[in-house]
């Protein structure tokens, strides 16, 4: 249900449908996906609505620890500038996996003249989506999000307890209906808090890791509500995880030997009369889709950061792991970064299977639409489609494979200058400089038993 601001009377008709509500999370994205912002109280409603909330623009911008960017351009040098926190059209959503209801109501960044802080992210997703409805084209997105359940005990990723067999999983079952079976008071959970949140969960898997699973949330021609969705799913599996005494990661790899987590984007194009651009009839698929297949290409290495923004990202991205390695692309692939799908060429679209599951779909979603934008408006053509295990290709080029070169190829890449405002570009590369530094002054347990009495 979408509120208008300027009509009390709808949060209160809302209020009586979804009630008792004690309060309200008055929030917006930052770069690292990570919801920031306030709980109000439910009397205060329409204080939220109505733009009333203000917040630091600098809170997108924070490490993932929540720590400020030292010397950030948005912090001390100047003043810390509060922004009008304007509600995005998604409305309140009820938050019933908590001891005490409450409604999370989104919120994204204006400057005080009224315009979009284009460093917020998902500002920076519209910004893309206004470029396409200039040239008269909608994108149609769709994701898919993979996971894995997790002991809430331990401090490391540890399989969970089967609620049905009362034993810990200890194999991988992939495809396995008795392991959603033994969960399904788990999902019959998140379908459920899905449904009250407008997310559209479509088809649940169990993937290779043990305790893994994959849902997919249904297309969408809005590509804000496709990166809202994943968001807020996100937020719920975590959520009704705890409730039901598990806990869930979104973790790229939560285990180095087994699976990591991805977010596959798949994407085609309409244009004024609901016609799919990427169509021509053929299993190869149009021009225009290739040429949004060539701005992929070319833009991977320097938009690779977004895809893969954290340290543990990069454990991710290695051979035979079910995640890709090198630049490239083929028909019904899995082992190429892009994949085109088959079956009906009314429904040709490009999957796009970079991300993981770790990142921030908004900037996700920004960086794979800007990128095939530009392809398009250039008409460039992509390199050849890889034909059998991308892995062991060695003339293909190479996936950024380490966080700080990631950071460097997105600093300088011109098509991650073209896609993205300078403020964010430069707030993301600080805040990611931050946190690279934050992990090089930490020694691990693992380095105290190999070196501490040997060497």
């Amino acid at each position: 249900m979408s509120l208008d601001a300027e009509d009390p009377s709808a949060f209160k008709a809302w209020l009586e449908q979804n009630g008792p509500i004690e309060s309200i999370q008055a929030v917006v994205c930052d770069l690292n996906g990570i919801m920031r912002g306030k709980r109000v109280p439910v009397e205060q409603a329409s204080k939220v609505l109505g733009g009333g909330i203000r917040m630091p623009l600098s809170i997108v911008g924070v490490d993932v620890w929540g720590e400020d960017i030292i010397n950030s351009e948005q912090v001390f040098a100047s003043g810390d500038r509060d922004g009008i926190c304007a509600v995005t059209g998604r409305g309140a959503l009820p938050v019933n996996w908590t001891s005490r209801p409450s409604a999370l109501v989104p919120l994204w960044l204006l400057l005080e003249d009224g315009k979009p802080f284009l460093a917020d992210p998902r500002q920076a997703l519209a910004a893309i989506v206004r470029e396409y409805e200039e040239l008269g084209l909608r994108p149609v997105v769709a994701t898919e999000m993979e996971f894995y359940l997790i002991d809430p005990e331990p401090d490391s990723a540890v399989p969970p307890i089967s609620p049905y067999t009362g034993k810990r999983l200890d194999s991988d079952a992939i495809l396995s209906i008795d392991e959603l079976d033994d969960f399904g008071e788990f999902f019959s959970d998140v379908y459920k808090e899905c449904a009250r949140q407008n997310v559209p969960a479509d088809a649940a898997i169990a993937e290779n890791g043990i305790g893994q699973f994959e849902i997919n949330l249904l297309h969408t021609d809005d590509p804000l509500k496709a990166a809202d969705d994943a968001i807020f799913f996100k937020r719920i599996v975590k959520g009704v995880a705890r409730k039901h005494g598990l806990a869930a990661t979104f973790m790229a790899k939560p285990y180095g030997t087994r699976s990591g987590n991805g977010m596959h984007i798949h994407f085609s194009l309409l244009d004024a009369d609901g016609n799919n651009v990427f169509n021509d009839g053929s299993d190869e698929g149009s021009a225009v889709l290739k040429n949004a297949v060539a701005g992929l290409l070319r833009g991977m290495p320097e938009t690779t950061l977004l895809f893969a923004p954290h340290f543990n990202s990069y454990r991710r991205l290695r051979p035979d792991t079910h995640a890709p390695t090198a630049v490239c692309w083929g028909y019904e692939n899995r082992t190429s970064a892009i994949r085109i799908p088959g079956g009906n060429p009314a429904a040709r679209r490009i999957e796009h299977r970079v991300a993981g599951a770790d990142a921030n779909p908004y900037l996700v979603i920004a960086a794979i639409l800007g990128a095939a934008l530009v392809g398009i408006r250039n008409k460039w053509k992509p390199s050849a489609p890889v034909t059998g295990r991308a892995y062991t290709a060695e003339k293909l080029p190479k996936i950024p494979a380490d966080w700080g070169q990631a950071v460097d190829a997105f600093e300088a890449g011109p098509i991650a200058a073209e896609i993205f405002d300078p403020t964010l570009r430069s707030m993301l590369i600080a805040c990611k400089r931050q946190e690279i530094a934050g992990f090089a002054e930490q020694v691990t347990d693992y380095e105290f038993s190999a070196y501490l009495e040997i060497v």
